[in-house]
């Protein structure tokens, strides 16, 4: 439509095509489309300005200097990673055949733990991994590279609605290498609601100990933190309002890791994800590992009358010949693993799709996806504090967390405050407006409203080409929860002296400190409150609200019914 004048006339209200506008008709454009009766041009208004502001961030040559941020952490030193064996394959027209007793596909959190215990009861192991490994000299990374190299789709996931984006790991250790080190046990009632569906082992002993076990090979403690101001402000702005908050336990070794930049790997060495920790413990016992396989679906064969897995048949991908992952003399071959085990442990997002390839047809494959939906609140402060600097979970505050006294409500906690993360989340009203709040950020907190999700969605694969899709909307009932928790950050940064605040929602203004505020008023300052009412006037409306994701989980749900989930408890 854009490319013929009655289209653009349609679309902007011009004639002239919207490339060939001048910047301030292009920028006004976009404003008029965010005021629009038609949703379809609300989010247009939305994910355009997203995209734009995410890829200037990656490759601009500018804006760290102008920020003061620096390429690699200040704090710390570079640490020494494990030195890993990879299974090579020499060329050839044949499929490889490779035969073990089991092979783990993905070396997330969850395939570490299985290598690694598996390969200390004796048993012959290997771990294929899509994902390359980059050891702690090349972490982390630069937001560009990290998009390549860590993360899934280039950290670009998007639901069908385009209503929330979502970030997961796709690397060498999983979600593990870039998650934020904070390590809760699984609450009880989450337990209970596991075991009244059937599941009695979350709330037995053994359950308990095997958590035990985990944070204890992972040094999981709160000992060693050292708080930055994103994190403090939780808990002492919770401690002004009455709210309950408490520190989060880091699997940092037992070691104080004051660094914000591990969502982009940790180059210290000391966040004990799989490849610091599990992964070396099977390596150790025997597990032999295989990078850059592409498994294309499981083998299977009737054993005693019984469908069973017996292998896995993927490609394989050498690295170039300068030992990288870009150039053109790369060897690719069919891989045939046969096993007598094979799990499946490649992700909330491409478990289910492999599944799906391999021809199985439970319809519970893919759904009951819950993502932890979250949206954000950032204030500017007096003082520079550099956000990006310093543990990026350290507290929480649950005040929130069961508003229909059934375990459903939302947390509140710090994000990372690396550029390339934060500004693009941020509502745009314009160029100008950007660049000036995108230089604040050395002053800035953000801190999410992360929901516990009721109500679910689906991964499926592309009918064309097979890549991962999502159908997942933010539902009333969550969005619901997601509004309180967002009234209670406000109220948290206010109290803590936020001169300026503002909500990842196009439809709410910005909220400005009068200057003659008075403090003993706290959060009944009358302005104050009058921003608070619009919030909640406006809601969650969609799309004005922008919405993210880094926990993905359920699409191949344990359940003790067939009908129920994918897995048995067996």
């Amino acid at each position: 439509m854009s490319s013929t004048r009655a289209g653009c006339l349609l679309l902007t209200g011009h004639s002239t095509s919207f490339h060939n506008q001048p910047v301030n008709i292009r920028q006004q454009i976009i404003l008029n489309w965010s005021q629009s009766y038609l949703p379809p041009l609300r989010q247009l208004a939305k994910i355009l300005p997203a995209l734009c502001i995410s890829t200037y961030v990656k490759q601009s040559n500018n804006i760290d200097s102008v920020l003061g941020f620096p390429r690699a952490p200040v704090h710390g030193k570079p640490g020494k990673d494990f030195d890993y064996s990879f299974l090579q394959i020499p060329p050839g027209e044949d499929p490889e055949v490779i035969e073990t007793d089991v092979v783990i596909i993905g070396s997330g959190c969850g395939g570490g733990v299985c290598a690694k215990n598996l390969a200390e009861a004796s048993l012959r192991v290997i771990v294929a991994e899509r994902a390359y490994h980059f050891g702690a000299k090349h972490l982390p990374m630069s937001s560009t590279d990290a998009g390549i190299h860590l993360f899934h789709s280039g950290g670009v996931d998007i639901s069908d609605d385009s209503s929330i984006s979502f970030l997961a790991g796709q690397a060498w250790g999983g979600g593990g290498t870039i998650n934020w080190s904070a390590s809760l046990q699984t609450q009880g009632f989450v337990r209970q609601e596991w075991a009244d569906e059937g599941l009695p082992f979350f709330t037995s002993s053994e359950f308990q100990n095997s958590l035990d076990r985990v944070c204890h090979r992972m040094g999981v403690s709160t000992k060693h933190i050292q708080h930055n101001d994103n994190n403090r402000f939780i808990l002492e702005g919770a401690r002004k309002l009455g709210y309950s908050a408490k520190e989060v336990p880091q699997n940092t070794g037992g070691n104080k890791h004051y660094c914000g930049y591990c969502t982009n790997g940790c180059g210290a060495a000391e966040k004990q994800g799989p490849v610091v920790s599990w992964l070396p413990d099977a390596a150790n016992a025997g597990a032999v590992f295989l990078e850059g396989f592409e498994a294309d679906k499981i083998l299977f064969e009737k054993i005693k009358g019984k469908k069973t897995a017996t292998g896995v048949q993927g490609t394989w991908t050498s690295r170039d010949e300068h030992g990288g992952v870009s150039g053109s003399l790369r060897t690719k071959r069919k891989v045939f693993i046969k096993a007598k085990r094979v799990i499946v442990s490649c992700g909330t997002l491409n478990s289910p799709l492999l599944l799906l390839r391999s021809g199985l047809t439970n319809p519970q494959i893919g759904r009951n996806l819950h993502v932890h939906p979250a949206t954000m609140v950032a204030a500017t402060f007096p003082h520079t504090h550099n956000p990006w600097e310093g543990g990026i979970l350290t507290t929480m505050c649950d005040e929130f967390s069961n508003q229909d006294t059934h375990g459903h409500g939302a947390k509140i906690c710090a994000m990372t405050m690396l550029p390339s993360m934060f500004l693009p989340l941020q509502p745009w009203r314009g160029g100008l407006d950007f660049k000036i709040m995108a230089s604040k950020l050395p002053r800035v907190c953000s801190h999410l409203a992360v929901v516990r999700d009721r109500d679910t969605g689906r991964v499926y694969p592309d009918p064309v080409d097979g890549r991962c899709r999502i159908a997942y909307t933010p539902s009333a009932f969550d969005r619901k929860h997601a509004l309180e928790c967002l009234m209670g950050i406000c109220k948290m940064q206010y109290v803590m002296g936020a001169e300026e605040m503002w909500l990842s929602k196009s439809d709410v203004l910005h909220f400005t400190r009068k200057a003659d505020a008075s403090e003993e008023d706290g959060v009944n300052e009358p302005t104050f409150q009058e921003w608070l009412k619009e919030i909640r006037r406006k809601g969650m409306g969609q799309p004005e609200t922008s919405w993210g994701s880094a926990h993905q989980m359920g699409t191949c749900r344990m359940s003790s019914v067939e009908k129920k989930g994918v897995v048995d408890p067996t």
